[in-house]
């Protein structure tokens, strides 16, 4: 069994027990002495337990005899040298590649981005469903339709009302609305104005109407012909007419109400006084008023500037004078001013405010104003 325990101390490469036994004071008194030398290669400890083993196999494995004492490791290191043919070379190798891989991976990515990682997006809310705007204009021109039937009545004419509420009307409704079918009254002008929008498709529109009551005189006793109706004045009244829209159609859902309208306009913002340019207005006075008198005349051409087009009025328009003209202060060759017009329009006297825009017009020896362009109004 001795030779068992040599091979396995040589395969695990284990040093020789030394003063021990006999076979150790043998091997140490019996191998020569060698002078010092160069390190010895290191002797591969399977080669050696192999080369034993093969020796023993040969000799038949006989005991009786002096066995060579196997050969010892050189002195100095206790171990030896071994060739890696295990997984640990590719173990090694693999974790190495890992390593790079992770420095080539943190500079494209940056290792910012990993040491404080990018928050998440916050999650889009849901978008809101436009909703379709109410058709305004077709609920004010039903609105107007259906006021000027309903506010308009002759009662020699009933059916001919019931028919224009019948085209607004839904099948099923009243064409009546309410009337007694007694009286005259005439509309003189509708004007649709707000819509005010309500929920399932329903509507308020706000119509103002210009009316004017006719009232029929009686015959007197022992006449058989009336005396002419009696002229009554003028007058707005409001009417709020409910409407729905279903199907892209617009429809009056019932009876409207009658609702007052302000005697007085709202208060107007105060506006900058405009600086006016004294010597202008005297030099070019005479061309405004040439060209408004031409203006009523029907012939513009001659009085405007080249290139201008200012459409002349029409028949019936007679201009009786300029009441007043003043240029704003300012600086070129075009300037703008404000002329008080008086007309004479049906037997009637009216003045009327225009903005006039005026170009000076150069020769090679003069230059004069005239009109470029005219708006009614003070803006």
């Amino acid at each position: 069994m001795g030779s068992l325990g040599g091979i396995a101390r040589k395969v695990m490469g284990l040093p020789e027990p030394s003063g021990k036994g006999e076979a150790g004071e043998k091997s140490t008194t019996g191998a020569p002495q060698q002078a010092e030398a160069a390190p010895p290669r290191p002797v591969n400890p399977w080669e050696s337990a192999g080369a034993e083993l093969r020796q023993q196999t040969a000799t038949g494995g006989a005991e009786s005899g002096t066995r060579p004492a196997p050969s010892r490791p050189p002195s100095g290191t206790p171990w030896t040298p071994q060739d890696e043919r295990s997984g640990a070379v590719f173990a090694r190798r693999f974790g190495r590649g890992l390593v790079w891989f992770v420095v080539v991976l943190a500079a494209i990515t940056g290792v910012r981005a990993w040491v404080i990682p990018p928050k998440a997006p916050a999650p889009k809310a849901p978008a809101a469903k436009a909703e379709a705007a109410y058709p305004d204009e077709a609920a004010q021109a039903v609105a107007a339709r259906f006021a000027r039937a309903y506010l308009g009545w002759d009662e020699g004419k009933a059916e001919e009302r019931e028919q224009l509420l019948a085209s607004v009307l839904p099948p099923d409704a009243d064409a009546t609305m309410g009337w007694d079918g007694r009286g005259h009254q005439d509309v003189l002008a509708v004007q649709p104005g707000a819509v005010t929008e309500a929920k399932n498709g329903q509507a308020r529109v706000r119509v103002e109407v210009l009316l004017r009551p006719v009232i029929e005189a009686e015959p007197a006793k022992g006449k058989k012909k009336a005396p002419a109706p009696a002229e009554q004045p003028a007058r707005w009244v409001g009417l709020d007419v409910p409407v729905v829209e279903s199907s892209g159609q617009i429809a009056v859902t019932g009876r409207p109400g009658l609702v007052g309208i302000p005697e007085h306009g709202p208060k107007a913002p105060d506006t900058p006084t405009t600086q006016t340019d004294p010597e202008l207005s005297t030099q070019t006075e005479g061309a405004v008023d040439k060209f408004f008198a031409a203006y009523a005349a029907g012939d513009t051409d001659a009085v405007t500037a080249p290139g201008a087009s200012v459409p002349a009025l029409p028949a019936g328009v007679e201009y009786k004078g300029l009441v007043s003209w003043s240029a704003d202060s300012g600086g070129g060759d075009t300037r703008t001013g404000t002329a008080l017009v008086s007309w004479s329009l049906a037997g009637a006297s009216v003045e009327q405010v225009y903005r006039v825009t005026i170009t000076r017009v150069s020769t090679s020896d003069a230059h004069r104003w005239q009109v470029d362009d005219v708006r009614g109004g003070s803006t």
